[in-house]
């Protein structure tokens, strides 16, 4: 007796013209065909007259392998078909299984098939240009404690991510609950595609937003793609996942130092909780979050509304020239092409000759005595602490007493000594823009980064770091 074949091919979504020449092919000289009884409508016209057609229902994959190796075994070729790709939630895996469970020596043929999110994708746009992943709802094979794990993966890695099996009569919830999730990580405004039916003739399209989504819209013939970080509205019914190449081309101009910290605040914002706060506060935080790497930044940087912003403008319109420091290392941290390119000074007066007798004649730290003489020569002038609160302290006391009136604050000392202290001291100045990292943290890095920001606010919209690097 001859041996026979099995192929099995995938037919794509259900438009004929979304089969492929090999699949076609394999169809017309197959002598038995065997398949999920709905996909027969959309190759019955391929068949040749006399194959024998083996049609079952929901839920009889395996009985369809048996009887694609019974007639294989008789000496017959053998077409198994798949919606969409026969790799992907298709019959391929349990026929391999089954051959080797069988023991048999039937020769296995696939023939790949466009998928239907692939399908769904090219009608959406392009919404899968970048990294993607694939996750199917279905619980019927895959406890859903697991599932749940994949979704938290997907979506905390920004992987574009394609649903399979979104619901059913008897699964009702778990879109919203992979929706909940998604929200965790990315943006409300993300977009969302589904199309429903993708390929044939009661196709429906769409596009929203994650924030916007309604799962009561979704059934069991949908496939929804959620896009990444990067991904955006092209028009109503389209949108795109960038790969790169545009942005790439943009920056022939941008050195090698600049590039590194473009795509450091980009992958930052990415995974901010919060996207939505004002530009000036945004920039002065993603900033800070470079600087330290830490994005418990999100709840200790406290920023007066528009301070970064009118702060950049003072300094713009020329109306304040001078920075002063608590100590040389947040001087040294303030970029000196922005300060150039700006007519700024940065001065720090730890080391003026008259701070040591100061702060011994008075009983004062060293700081104190150099933010004293700061305040006589520059009182107007934005004060910037990353290391001393006692400085920070004596500058509210001059501010109380008329004796300094600052454009603006940053107030970053770190440690454990009066630190929490100096800045409460700072909030109660309602008409001086502050920027205050609250609690023990800070630093010199940090309260220079957040200069930084100040001078460079005009890069911000277009999140371009980096100019004076």
């Amino acid at each position: 007796m001859s041996v026979g074949k099995i192929i099995v091919a995938g037919i794509g979504p259900g438009s004929k013209d979304d089969i492929t020449p090999a699949v076609l092919h394999a169809i017309r000289i197959s002598d038995v065909v065997v398949g999920y009884k709905y996909y027969f409508q959309f190759v019955e016209d391929i068949i040749k007259p006399d194959a024998l057609c083996i049609d079952t229902g929901m839920k009889k994959e395996r009985q369809r392998a048996e009887e694609a190796f019974k007639y294989a075994e008789e000496g017959k070729t053998v077409c198994v078909i798949s919606s969409g790709d026969a790799g992907i939630y298709g019959m391929s895996p349990l026929v391999y299984e089954m051959k080797r469970e069988r023991n048999s020596n039937i020769e296995i043929e696939v023939l790949p098939g466009i998928s239907a999110f692939q399908k769904a994708a090219a009608l959406l746009g392009c919404p899968i240009g970048h990294d993607f992943c694939i996750i199917s709802l279905s619980d019927l094979m895959t406890p859903w404690d697991r599932i749940e794990k994949r979704i938290i993966a997907a979506s905390s890695a920004d992987f574009v991510t394609a649903i399979y099996n979104p619901k059913s009569n008897g699964r009702y919830w778990q879109l919203y609950r992979l929706i909940e999730l998604f929200l965790q990580d990315r943006s409300p405004d993300t977009p969302i595609g589904y199309v429903r039916q993708a390929g044939r003739d009661e196709q429906e399209v769409k596009v929203t937003t994650l924030g916007q989504f309604d799962p009561e819209e979704i059934d069991m013939f949908t496939i929804i793609i959620i896009g990444n970080s990067q991904s955006y509205l092209f028009d109503e019914s389209h949108f795109i996942t960038p790969r790169g190449y545009y942005r790439k081309a943009q920056r022939e101009d941008v050195g090698i130092g600049q590039d590194i910290m473009i795509r450091s605040f980009q992958t930052i914002e990415s995974e901010l909780k919060n996207k939505d706060i004002p530009l000036d506060k945004k920039w002065a935080l993603l900033h800070a979050i470079h600087t330290t790497a830490d994005f418990d930044m999100e709840n200790i940087l406290n920023v007066d509304n528009r301070a970064v912003e009118k702060l950049h403008k003072e300094f713009t319109e020329g109306k304040v020239r001078t920075i002063i420091t608590d100590v040389t290392m947040a001087a040294s941290g303030i970029r000196k092409g922005a300060l150039e390119r700006m007519g700024i000074e940065v001065k720090c007066y730890l080391h003026d000759n008259r701070v040591a007798a100061l702060a011994k004649d008075k009983g004062i730290t060293r700081t104190q005595a150099g933010i004293r003489l700061a305040a006589e020569e520059h009182p107007d002038a934005l004060y910037v602490f990353g290391n001393a609160p006692t400085a920070l302290m004596e500058l509210c006391e001059l501010i109380r007493k008329d004796k300094a009136y600052p454009i603006g604050i940053i107030a970053a000392p770190v440690g454990f000594v009066n630190v929490r202290e100096s800045k409460h001291m700072t909030k109660p100045f309602k008409n001086i823009p502050k920027l205050i990292v609250e609690g023990r943290k800070g630093g010199s890095n940090l309260a220079a980064t957040l200069v930084n920001s100040i001078l460079t606010l005009d890069d911000a919209e277009q999140l371009k770091p980096g100019r004076d690097v």
